[in-house]
């Protein structure tokens, strides 16, 4: 053979090599082993389902799990997903260590993309202890107060006898963003230092754009963690990301009135733990975003779901009335301690807004091959590197089994005939978890505690104070932007008119 005939052929044999382990990369050549779940890789190499996974995950998992059944494997943009949608199962995944399934590097990378920073260990359990120690107990309490205090000057500043009309997405949601950003950061001395000394000025005027800004930037908070931005959104994110970074710098802390102790301290120990002051600042953004980008939005969901059902309206509204006027609050609360009130139809409520309007992916990643074993004594086997998905607000929330007429919202759904939490049933067997709208495991939401406190303190000033209606009873609820329920609570479609008046 001649010289150049060998080098051709070693270079068609290198060529050939790098072509097939580029193909063996990108999965082309993955088959399904036999204890594995169904694999579906799509119809495009490497990309798979990505482009449906991306904007129509919803029905993209329905149709999976109707061809597929309780898990399956799919592939999407290079990764390969095991997607979980049996709730029995759920235990025993929370109960996996990070060793085996770990939450953090889906966590760390969603952190990086949206926030510009990379947590470390010392920092997650820094956050995870301080929401312990102030986000329940007597902490909470105290915080709890300040938020009731901050929503009633808020909300009577606008208390008229004759009635008033707005976008019921747009009140609620500014109103109790406003209200807890005063509990949780305290008065923010540039955005008050042209106002006026009165109470009206404090409370809303300067917070409106702030409210707004802080709408945007959850808007494109999708758009950021799937990396599906444009050239100029990049540039509106990171003027925002400016913004904010500038109004919430650890810097300043010292100058803002009456923030929480629970953010103060935290501050101090990032700070102990040498994070410096540039990646503290960024810790305070994503404090921002992750106690308010989905407590609004449930709010605003709940309070629609009651002008739309009277009945329900009149129950909880029933509720509240005899639970004020046994504590001697009737005419104006004071302290409304959750803990010690007891209002089961209102909680029953929150948690039907929560099944219908949250219950986002849970990830895990494969750290090591794993055998899952499923609550029907079937088992499968997961590859190391690969990725676990759970996605409650399918498997669990939807399920007509579990909920029947899953889309209807009924106020009293999770109490029993006597009153008390009623006890829901999977294939004849009592499930241990009936609802996840907060993740489960070490990855549950710390703040839920305080979000759900935010929401009944809400709903309890508002029909206490107010008569509510819609402006149109015959119009229709908005349908959920689909691509937020994975990631957070929904989104509606539309603003939905409403008007409120004091109570007389």
């Amino acid at each position: 053979m001649k010289l150049w005939e060998m080098v051709l052929c070693a270079l068609l044999s290198t060529l050939i090599s790098l072509i097939l382990g580029g193909l063996y990369r990108i999965g082309l050549f993955r088959q399904k082993r036999p204890k594995e779940p169904p694999l579906d890789k799509g119809l495009i190499p490497w990309l798979g389902h990505g482009l449906s996974f991306g904007k129509q995950p919803v029905p993209l998992l329905q149709q999976m799990r109707k061809k597929h059944g309780d898990i399956f494997t799919i592939l999407v943009g290079g990764q390969y997903i095991h997607v979980l949608m049996d709730p029995h199962t759920y235990g025993f995944i929370f109960k996996k260590s990070k060793s085996k399934l770990d939450f953090g590097v889906f966590a760390s990378n969603v952190v990086s993309k949206a926030f510009n920073f990379q947590p470390t260990t010392t920092h997650h359990k820094i956050g995870e202890d301080g929401s312990r120690k102030y986000l329940r107990g007597k902490s909470l309490l105290a915080l709890n107060q300040s938020l009731m205090q901050n929503l009633k000057e808020i909300l009577l500043e606008s208390a008229e006898e004759k009635w008033r009309q707005e976008g019921l997405w747009h009140f609620s949601y500014k109103t109790i963003f406003q209200a807890a950003f005063l509990s949780l950061f305290g008065t923010v001395p540039e955005l008050t230092s042209n106002s006026k000394e009165n109470t009206k000025e404090r409370s809303c005027k300067p917070y409106e754009k702030l409210f707004e800004d802080f709408q945007q930037f959850d808007e494109y908070f999708p758009q950021m963690i799937l990396n599906s931005i444009d050239s100029k959104t990049k540039k509106e994110i990171q003027r925002l990301k400016n913004y904010f970074w500038d109004l919430l710098s650890v810097e300043k802390i010292d100058k803002r009135e009456d923030i929480s102790i629970w953010l103060a301290d935290q501050d101090q120990q990032l700070a102990d733990a040498g994070m410096n002051e540039k990646m503290r600042t960024q810790v305070q953004l994503l404090f921002l975003w992750a106690s308010q980008a989905n407590t609004g939005p449930v709010t605003f969901w709940l309070l629609a779901y009651l002008l739309k059902h009277p009945e329900a309206m009149k129950a909880i509204r029933a509720e509240i009335d005899q639970v004020l006027k046994e504590t001697g609050q009737e005419q104006n609360p004071t302290n409304l301690s959750l803990q010690a009130i007891k209002t089961p139809l209102l909680d029953s409520a929150v948690e039907e807004a929560l099944r219908l309007k949250a219950g986002s992916f849970v990830f895990r990643s494969v750290m090591e091959d794993l055998n899952l074993q499923m609550d029907d004594g079937k088992e499968y086997d997961l590859r190391k590197g690969d990725h676990l998905l759970l996605f409650p607000f399918l498997g669990l929330h939807m399920d007509p089994e579990i909920y029947p007429e899953p889309e209807t919202f009924k106020y009293d759904r999770f109490l029993s005939p006597e009153g008390k939490r009623k006890e829901f049933f999977k294939n004849g067997k009592k499930l241990r978890t009936c609802i996840l709208p907060f993740g489960g495991g070490p990855s549950m939401c710390p703040g839920r505690f305080f979000a759900v406190s935010e929401i009944k303190i809400f709903t309890i000033l508002m029909l206490t104070f107010f008569d509510i209606e819609l402006v149109n009873p015959e119009e229709e609820l908005p349908s959920s932007i689909e691509h937020r329920i994975v990631i957070a609570t929904a989104h509606p479609t539309r603003d939905i008119d409403f008007k409120f008046r004091r109570r007389l």
